[in-house]
């Protein structure tokens, strides 16, 4: 089967996060946000047909958003991702939206940026497409950067995918727009949903992400001052802190983990110290290395615990150890498996700084004794 084009970004064990592109453009339009994203997360973008490297022939005229929808499926399908969260921009966002209400199955989460339940009636695309079925893309393409940017900026490449995308391709896509219209399905929306809005959006404005905002159970709606239709293109810092507060829920995922390897206890006497001056670094260790690093199962909380100590031991923070010995406890290792650890450090880290984590240990796996 011939399958979108398509890049993958991230480890393999990583949450899988589709993101798709917006009419006129190719996976190039992620290009700021999806490596920052591939951090912690497995990032598929790709391409519509006919755009960037997808053939034009996966699509044809009478196309709809459904179809798009099952050439994304079928790209899961053969990634093996049974379950992905969706982002996407545009009408790169209406197959999200699609895929929320018919197929609710398969998202774990969706974002729409930059998009609509509807695209302002089906005549002006039913227009589009005749006259890029008769005349091509040049003219289109010519008032790409107004369309997509706020006055003075651009992005060549982007303006360029537009120029060499497949013109019957690029019609058929304007035969789905046309046909397209969620409106009164978007409260069978169950997946957690998050709408992006460019202030200054004149294709699909923030009022059409409030619409959905306002119809989706629970969805939040975040605008975007000084982008325009391209938001990830235009403001991708922006759109990055969004879309990561929405997909790994902040701070609150790595602090359910923080709190699974080292025990309320102690996060809660952390939590107690917190003061406005601190108050940021908190965030930060829960957000980047609970949450991100903790929650990557390419490693087992047991190796990473064993990596941890010795870490720890060889940089002398034996204060911080005495945590990390609790914390070992709790992810399975034995006190011999510890002490297994704590001998290979002192090939590697010295005698002296080994003694020194030996007692701090021993002190900890007492008190564990004695509790």
């Amino acid at each position: 089967m011939t399958l979108l084009n398509h890049r993958t970004e991230g480890p393999a064990t990583a949450p899988p996060l589709i993101l798709g592109p917006s009419l006129g453009t190719s996976y190039a339009l992620w290009d700021q946000v999806a490596p920052e994203l591939s951090s912690a997360h497995r990032v598929i973008r790709w391409d519509l047909p006919g755009h960037g490297g997808s053939p034009a022939e996966l699509i044809s005229a009478g196309a709809t958003v459904a179809d798009l929808a099952g050439l994304v499926l079928a790209l899961a399908d053969s990634l093996g991702l049974e379950r992905f969260a969706y982002a996407g921009v545009s009408l790169g966002g209406a197959v999200g939206l699609h895929l929320a209400v018919h197929h609710p199955e398969r998202l774990t989460s969706l974002a729409a940026i930059c998009s609509s339940a509807h695209f302002n009636g089906a005549e002006p695309w039913r227009e589009r497409a005749a006259k890029v079925r008769r005349e091509g893309l040049a003219e289109l393409a010519e008032s790409a950067d107004a369309r997509w940017f706020t006055p003075g900026f651009t992005v060549p490449e982007l303006a360029r995918d537009h120029r060499d995308a497949d013109p019957a391709a690029y019609a058929a896509c304007c035969d789905a727009l046309a046909a397209y219209d969620l409106r009164d399905r978007l409260a069978d929306i169950t997946v957690p949903t998050l709408l992006i809005a460019g202030r200054e959006d004149p294709a699909t404005p923030p009022a059409h992400l409030r619409e959905i905002a306002d119809a989706v159970p629970g969805a939040a709606l975040v605008e975007i001052p000084g982008a325009s239709h391209l938001a990830p293109a235009e403001r991708p810092e922006a759109v990055l802190t969004a879309l990561r507060g929405h997909l790994d829920g902040g701070a609150k995922r790595g602090m359910a983990v923080r709190r699974e390897v080292l025990g309320d206890p102690h996060v809660d006497r952390a939590q107690s110290r917190q003061t406005p001056f601190t108050a940021r670094f908190q965030d930060f260790i829960s957000r980047y290395a609970w949450g991100e690093i903790w929650t990557d199962e390419t490693l087992s909380r047991r190796e990473r615990s064993m990596i941890t100590m010795t870490a720890l031991i060889a940089h002398g923070h034996y204060e911080e150890l005495a945590m990390h010995v609790r914390a070992a406890r709790r992810n399975g290792l034995t006190p011999d498996e510890i002490g297994a650890v704590l001998l290979q450090t002192a090939v590697y880290c010295g005698v002296p700084a080994a003694n020194s984590a030996f007692a701090t240990a021993q002190r900890v796996l007492a008190e564990e004794d004695g509790s």
